[in-house]
């Protein structure tokens, strides 16, 4: 009975050294001198910099893909976008970067040794996230891109390596993502004056966001649970 019992349990080591690793990058941008390059303040100077280029909308859409690899906080490109180009056109760029980014780690989970794919994720553990992932298509990928159960690059790279239909994964990453960048685009232009004056934040809002995040997270954790 132990013998099969075992071999059911994920390769905790190896996610235990994912997770760290996915920390110490967390870690890097935000307590080392490359916090310095991503404060509120610089943030809106670079928007405001790039605001009147033309290359800027293609720049930020491709910024995406090689932030998503080094784990680069998303919302703060997104944040960077949404006060460049203002909250609809932000919304606009910030997905369709989100979605370029979403493509190059599929096709990146495609391409890549299966060994490897078990490696990162454990080989259990990525045997089940794969049933899941086949068996409910599109509703399991919205379900994970709303509550990331992995680092963003490594949910595309297992949906990669698992094969999973390409439509689904597309589709599951806009349904999944849109509440987050449209929520950043919606509230955009109050965000800046809440970085620059603390004091104009709206805490009602605030609260009102969070918890709907909080319920939405709580209902999708409960459907993943029971698959």
């Amino acid at each position: 009975m132990r013998g099969p019992r075992a071999s059911r349990k994920p390769a905790w080591g190896k996610l235990i050294g994912i997770a760290l690793a996915c920390a110490a990058l967390a870690a890097a941008w935000r307590y080392t001198p490359l916090a310095e390059l991503v404060t509120p303040e610089r943030i809106i100077a670079w928007a405001k910099a790039v605001r009147g280029t033309g290359w800027a909308p293609i720049a930020v859409v491709l910024i995406y893909t090689p932030s998503a690899f080094v784990l680069f906080p998303r919302p703060l490109l997104t944040l960077l976008t949404v006060i460049a180009f203002g909250p609809w056109l932000g919304f606009i760029y910030g997905m369709a970067g989100i979605l370029l980014s979403a493509l190059a780690t599929y096709y990146a989970g495609r391409i890549m040794p299966p060994q490897t794919v078990e490696r990162l994720a454990g080989k259990h553990s990525a045997a089940h996230a794969g049933k899941v992932l086949r068996k409910h298509g599109l509703a399991a990928m919205t379900a994970i891109r709303i509550v990331p159960a992995a680092p963003f690059v490594l949910e595309g790279i297992l949906a990669g390596a698992m094969r999973i239909k390409l439509w689904h994964y597309m589709a599951g990453t806009l349904i999944g993502m849109t509440p987050g960048v449209l929520a950043t685009s919606v509230f955009g232009e109050q965000i800046t004056r809440a970085l620059e004056d603390p004091s104009t934040i709206n805490w009602w809002l605030v609260a009102a966001v969070l918890a709907a995040f909080a319920a939405l997270t709580y209902a999708v954790r409960r459907w993943f649970a029971t698959r």
